[in-house]
């Protein structure tokens, strides 16, 4: 079983086309081939006509049992009155989380005027993706992106888990330590490639992991997820199968603990997730 915990719809190729429906048939089309079974798609930080809004890509996905939305909130744009609609949508189970993207937008995550977001996560029990690392364009600022950012809001917010999305890449050393000293700081793999790993890059990511999962981080605190379509689901799935990890820990990256932090039925033996994707089949 395999969650994809971070993909996109968002037409990367032209911004000004819009393409939510092709782009959502592409999605559903990579699931079937790389025997995905659950993706989260992240709406954007910026609405344009390849960019779809929160409430279109959740309009496209409400009826879909296996697909579900994390909500892109910019912090340029924000204001309070926008969280009623989205705690709606949290309500209804169609959104299962929160993302901002500091590096794209100039903030650091314990700015003041996220604090009304944590307390949407705090009150509603979604956990906020914040974007880490390097950005897909060099217009977006590194200061504001760095992982150790996140451990001011980690401290500030206990009772919101929050995920460093890719590793905080490059900064793995930074992001293990920052997950490694908050119970509720988590990790995801995303976004560490754009289209397929080559060998060289696979094995010196393999390496960063794997030192991460043996010096710091335990594996109940990884996520799995691509950020599909910028990243190759194929690939990365094959990224994951080559890690010398014990068998227990891939399946608590691949799925397990995507499903207990975004609230899906988490235990496969016993009828929870295992029951939940036979619907889906």
């Amino acid at each position: 079983m395999i969650i994809d915990c971070h993909t996109h719809v968002n037409n990367y190729h032209n911004e000004n086309v819009e393409s939510l429906q092709r782009c959502m048939d592409d999605l559903l089309l990579a699931m079937r081939r790389n025997r995905v079974d659950i993706a989260l798609v992240l709406t954007s930080y910026k609405v344009t006509a390849g960019r779809p809004s929160t409430r279109d890509v959740v309009k496209i996905t409400a009826e879909m049992p296996n697909v579900f939305v994390v909500a892109g909130i910019s912090y340029n744009a924000f204001t309070v009155d926008q969280l009623p609609e989205i705690r709606d949508y949290i309500q209804h189970g169609w959104v299962r989380g929160l993302k901002l993207y500091p590096g794209y937008e100039p903030f650091y995550p314990n700015d003041p005027k996220c604090e009304p977001i944590y307390r949407l996560a705090a009150e509603t029990n979604v956990p906020v993706m914040l974007h880490s690392g390097d950005t897909f364009t060099p217009k977006g600022k590194l200061k504001y992106s760095h992982p150790l950012h996140v451990d001011e809001a980690a401290v500030d917010f206990p009772d919101v888990n929050f995920v460093i999305c890719h590793l905080g890449s490059p900064w793995f050393r930074d992001c293990m330590e920052v997950v490694y000293k908050n119970k509720n700081v988590y990790t995801d793999l995303s976004g560490l490639v754009l289209g397929d790993f080559t060998d060289r890059f696979e094995s010196y990511m393999r390496k960063q992991l794997q030192e991460m999962l043996v010096y710091g981080v335990e594996p109940d605190k990884v996520l799995f997820g691509t950020d599909w379509p910028i990243s190759s689901m194929e690939s990365y799935i094959e990224f994951i199968d080559e890690l010398s990890i014990p068998e227990k820990d891939r399946k608590k990256i691949l799925y397990q603990n995507s499903a207990q932090l975004f609230h899906f039925p988490a235990n496969d033996d016993q009828g929870g997730i295992g029951a939940l994707l036979q619907k889906l089949r």
